[in-house]
């Protein structure tokens, strides 16, 4: 939450400035490919690579007979090597490649979809596969030599991808939670299946468009509000139909947030959470919020999420530190979001350690990175001080905006996920 604490960082923002030019994503969008429908299924193929690496998702579509159970193989053609998967059980042998379903995404229906994804590495041609098969028969018609079910798991789908430091957080939950998620967990998703690990998803398709968002949501307006809405919408969506449109007015005191301030305990001690979001201005230079987390284990102020100098920051509200420190070295290890797309966004903040862990379409980012070891223009600031003490209790998550200067902004939030494991975009 925002009080006079903020008032001093306003004029801190000015000194701090710098170019945003001087960061970059390095994040490309491939368009994604669909195989023909003529056989038992279509699939969907969408890539976001860099250089070296990219992340896959994949949207299993079922044209035949309703399954209990499926296996998609396809073949690369060239040297790409999977190196983490969510949402399947994904092993490569070569250049053969199979995914298994999950116990919680088996049955597919008649024109249902299953969705899954993987992290990988790549050199050269990073060539769309073509040639899909479900339970061994061709997506495009016709039988497939799909990989035996006994290829060893050379790249098996762990949760945390290769590239994120020895130090991250097990993506396993722990047995001490103080309490744990149901086996079907509550809320709906228009982008896939609710993975197993989940608290709550939420794709807001039970909510009413132009309503405010409601059931465990209800609208939060941290100390001020003026003009700023949270609404249901149907006019942007990343899965399903339907998305939280946040209308966010430049100025101090317009503080608009969806707040969910029940489900944050039953993921501890460490919170993942997953979201897509869609905004249309860009990143401004002074401190924004998009997302905040009441902690109650520092006096109730807020972990926030948001930006500053034109790239993605954590701040912390009881001490104005942030991840990573605002110096040009530090703000290009963080990344510019584009506007008018949908861009994925996950973290882990642990309740024993204190570290961070963000992922930006899959991919860490170093800036964004908090790992235990003080690092210059990066978590050396962060970890300073009391700061290497701080152990937060995370009570709510909220979604909004909060702007301490000038400039408004409309985004758009979908697919959220609050889980006790790492679940992948």
């Amino acid at each position: 939450m925002v009080n006079l604490l903020r008032r001093p960082r306003r004029l801190r923002d000015a000194a701090l400035a710098v170019a945003s030019a001087a960061v970059a994503a390095g994040v490309v969008a491939v368009a994604p490919s669909v195989s023909a429908a003529s056989g038992p299924c279509s699939v969907a193929y969408q890539v976001n690579q860099w250089s070296g690496g990219f992340t896959a998702n994949v949207t299993l579509t079922n044209t035949g007979s309703p399954v209990t159970s499926w296996t998609l193989s396809w073949t690369f053609t060239g040297n790409q090597q999977i190196t983490s998967g969510w949402n399947a059980q994904i092993t490569q042998t070569g250049t053969s490649v199979k995914a298994v379903n999950e116990s919680y995404n088996g049955s597919i229906a008649t024109g249902g979809t299953a969705t899954f994804g993987f992290q990988g590495t790549f050199s050269g041609a990073n060539a769309t596969p073509t040639d899909f098969a479900l339970n061994g028969v061709s997506c495009a018609g016709g039988s497939s030599s799909s990989p035996s079910a006994s290829a060893s798991a050379s790249a098996s789908a762990s949760a945390t991808p290769s590239a994120s430091p020895s130090t991250s957080p097990s993506s396993s939950p722990s047995a001490s939670r103080s309490a744990s998620p149901s086996a079907s967990p509550s809320g709906s998703s228009g982008g896939g299946s609710c993975p197993s690990a989940a608290v709550f998803c939420e794709g807001w398709e039970n909510q009413t468009v132009g309503a405010a968002p409601s059931g465990r949501w209800s609208i939060s307006t941290p100390n001020c509000s003026g003009s700023g809405t949270a609404t249901i919408t149907g006019a942007q969506a990343h899965g399903g139909v339907k998305s939280l449109e946040i209308d966010g007015v430049g100025t101090y005191c317009n503080h608009v947030f969806a707040d969910d301030t029940t489900d944050m305990p039953l993921a501890s001690p460490t919170w993942y959470v997953r979201f897509w979001f869609k905004h249309t201005a860009p990143l401004p230079t002074n401190h924004t919020t998009f997302l905040a987390m009441n902690d109650s284990a520092d006096n109730n102020t807020d972990l926030r999420l948001g930006a500053q100098n034109g790239a993605l920051m954590w701040n912390r509200q009881s001490d104005d530190a942030t991840l990573p420190a605002q110096s040009p070295a530090g703000v290009a290890q963080s990344v510019v979001v584009p506007t008018g797309a949908w861009e994925c966004l996950e973290f882990s903040v642990s309740k024993t350690t204190g570290q961070i862990y963000t992922w930006y379409n899959g991919t860490l980012v170093p800036g964004l990175t908090e790992d235990g070891v003080p690092t210059q223009d990066i978590d050396a600031q962060w970890l300073g001080g009391s700061g290497a003490n701080w152990r937060p209790n995370l009570t709510d998550l909220k979604l909004g905006w909060e702007n301490y200067s000038n400039g408004n902004d409309t985004l758009w939030f979908d697919d959220v996920v609050l889980s006790t494991s790492r679940i992948g975009c």
